[in-house]
């Protein structure tokens, strides 16, 4: 029913009639509505000779060429790439330089990182497996950036890694998540940074002063992992490690990496034929930030009592049609509409059910907007 009455303007003052909350939302990541992506499903995507040199993606085998993930290798001196004969820079050293680049402060960046020393802390890890300096291996993980939304969120991931020990015997598991239930973030460049430790789901089984696995940067949908700490849990068989990495490859299982220079040995597969052990998962969800804006449209005992609506009204003289409402007039509201201040409606909000108004009552209704 159409209400006649005066238009009611609202006080856009934050906190008067009007408030704004953010709420974090999250969600499944991956691509099917699932929170997890199982050994069993991985398959590599199919890229490029030319990308395969710098990286390779995670799918579903359900859907092989939707990316969930890409995983690359960086090494700080170029080791596991082509250089040529050092006429060019390795693609993995150039790996290396990106992401130091992207996410570490500028006074750090030619140092690299020092995950398995992790100099974030008071002391080093009693566990270290770099007795001194940098982080030379890395693996990086990357989220694609329409499915994180805003981040990836924390706490509420896995990603359990299988692979085989130096006899080369498998069923050798390590359950990585981050440390943001107990500890406070590293601030960075590329936003807040966590710890990534022995764990699940947020529950750390093995703090980051015993073992640092990795840094976290949820903003960027971005883990790096010490190659060091991964080869001291899952080495793999030492007599492939000069090997060019293949797909699901048993023998490729493990994270010992190799110093040549003259090829590319595809060595970002070893960290996804580790995800495709019986066993071995990535349990990831997203998270976006959602703004309401909710606005209080007040009806006083004096407004909206009355309707333009044909049937209110009767005879010549527009006598309320029923005696019953004369000298107390009752509406019923059924919908809201809000206006901009060019007079432009920009909303509307309907109600489940008709409030009842008159000269005796007053209502207050909330209108939520989310966007």
């Amino acid at each position: 029913m159409a209400i006649a009455g005066t238009n009611i303007t609202l006080n856009a003052t934050e906190g008067e009639d009007k408030i704004t909350v953010t709420e974090k939302v999250t969600t499944p990541y991956f691509s099917n509505g699932s929170t997890e992506l199982l050994a069993a499903n991985i398959v590599s995507e199919s890229l490029s000779d030319t990308n395969e040199k710098y990286f390779f993606g995670i799918a579903h085998s359900s859907t092989p060429t939707t990316t969930e993930f890409h995983v690359a290798y960086g090494n700080s001196e170029g080791n596991g790439g082509d250089d040529n004969s050092n006429a060019i820079k390795s693609p993995t050293q150039a790996i290396y330089k990106q992401f130091s680049n992207l996410l570490l402060p500028a006074t750090e960046v030619t140092g690299g990182f020092f995950i398995s020393r992790n100099n974030s802390l008071a002391s080093a890890p009693s566990n270290a497996a770099i007795a001194s300096g940098k982080d030379q291996d890395i693996f990086v993980v990357v989220a694609e950036r329409a499915r994180m939304k805003d981040r990836l969120n924390k706490k509420n991931w896995t990603i359990i890694l299988s692979g085989s020990n130096t006899h080369g015997d498998d069923g050798n598991f390590i359950h990585l998540t981050d440390d943001s239930a107990n500890d406070t973030p590293v601030s960075t460049p590329a936003g807040d940074r966590f710890n990534i430790v022995s764990g699940s789901d947020g529950t750390i089984t093995e703090a980051a002063t015993s073992t640092t696995y990795g840094f976290y940067y949820p903003d960027q949908g971005i883990m790096v992992f010490s190659g060091a700490e991964l080869s001291a849990s899952l080495p793999g068989s030492g007599s492939t490690f000069n090997n060019v990495v293949t797909f699901d490859n048993d023998a490729h299982k493990g994270f010992v990496t190799t110093a040549n220079q003259d090829n590319n040995y595809k060595t970002a597969l070893r960290f996804i034929n580790c995800l495709k052990g019986t066993g071995a998962k990535l349990k990831f969800r997203d998270e976006e930030d959602q703004i309401s804006t909710q606005y209080f449209c007040r009806a006083k005992a004096g407004h909206f009592n009355f309707s333009n609506n044909p049937t209110f009204v009767s005879g010549s003289q527009n006598e309320l049609r029923h005696s019953s409402m004369k000298g107390n007039p009752t509406t019923f509201i059924t919908s809201v509409q809000l206006y901009n201040s060019s007079g432009d409606m920009v909303a509307v909000g309907n109600l489940s059910t008709p409030l009842k108004k008159n000269f005796s009552t007053e209502a207050t209704i909330k209108v939520k907007l989310t966007y």
